[in-house]
């Protein structure tokens, strides 16, 4: 008898960049802006060179600008 087992995302799931954009609501020509200037949550290249962002950190992110 198989054990079926439900898929969970993971509580700090790394989010493609298309998503936090979306989040952001900025273009990526904006994006690439502000990591110019230091500015974005924390950023998490992968072997394939695709950028990730933690849920944790843009969460952060998101609540310091409200803050400023």
């Amino acid at each position: 008898m198989a054990r079926h087992r439900r898929h969970c995302p993971p509580k700090d799931e790394l989010l493609p960049l298309t998503v936090v954009l979306d989040e952001l609501g900025i273009t990526r020509a904006s994006w690439y802006r502000w990591r110019n200037r230091g500015l974005g949550p924390r950023v998490h290249r992968l072997p394939n060179g695709h950028l990730r962002v933690r849920r944790s950190e843009l969460d952060a992110f998101l609540s310091e600008m409200e803050e400023a």
